[in-house]
């Protein structure tokens, strides 16, 4: 699916700072879940709607 919105590396190096840090547990793609906050946010959709690229809903 091409019209999918996805952070560039110049984006993600800048954000990188205020990500959490991990504890132990590995962390979730950051790059990936911000990406789909960002499309579901220009779309007006709920989490549930989005492609699947961007995650599970739950």
């Amino acid at each position: 699916m091409s019209d999918l919105f996805w952070l560039s590396d110049a984006q993600t190096a800048r954000l990188e700072p205020c990500f959490p840090k991990s504890h132990g547990e590995p962390r979730v793609d950051d790059r990936r879940v911000l990406s789909g906050i960002i499309f579901i946010n220009r779309n007006g959709l709920r989490w549930r709607d989005a492609p699947r690229e961007y995650g599970p809903h739950s």
